[in-house]
């Protein structure tokens, strides 16, 4: 069931991504999109300066719907998108991402699993922003710094800083 974040929500998202303290944590930089869904937040970053954007979503409509999205956006040679359960993404291979976003499925668990997941594989940079949607305010994994935490109708935003 995919339940893309609205458009409100994605504009404070990245109002708070750009106005906040943390300088300009969207250009230049390396995103995860996780559970990435129709690719909302991935693809904003992408049009805000990115530079490369991994999608990772375990169901093949969402799939569809994201590669459809990004061939829209003519942004393939700036993209990947990868069948992989965000909860089990094993070790990673090249570098850290300095940005991820989490938009799971609400009030199943799914955001701790996957958080878990990424900092064990050394997905995350030192210090990497996590943009984590959620119903419910999520309590920061053990090592993870909160920054702020918003609440927009019946979706907490919550903003985390990785171990340095």
């Amino acid at each position: 069931h995919l339940r893309p974040t609205s458009d409100r929500v994605r504009e404070a998202v990245f109002n708070l991504l750009m106005n906040g303290p943390y300088g300009n944590p969207v250009e230049g930089a390396r995103v995860l999109d996780l559970f990435a869904g129709t690719g909302a937040l991935g693809l904003e970053a992408l049009s805000r300066g990115a530079a490369r954007v991994a999608f990772v979503d375990d169901g093949a409509a969402a799939r569809a719907l994201l590669r459809a999205n990004i061939e829209k956006m003519q942004a393939m040679g700036a993209t990947d998108v990868w069948r992989r359960d965000a909860t089990r993404m094993g070790p990673n291979r090249g570098p850290g991402y300095s940005l991820a976003f989490l938009d799971p499925p609400y009030g199943k668990g799914l955001g701790e699993r996957a958080l878990a997941s990424l900092a064990e594989g050394g997905w995350l940079a030192p210090g990497a922003l996590i943009v984590w949607e959620e119903s419910a305010p999520p309590l920061p994994p053990e090592g993870f710094t909160l920054l702020d935490q918003r609440r927009y109708g019946d979706t907490t935003i919550t903003l985390l800083r990785a171990p340095a």
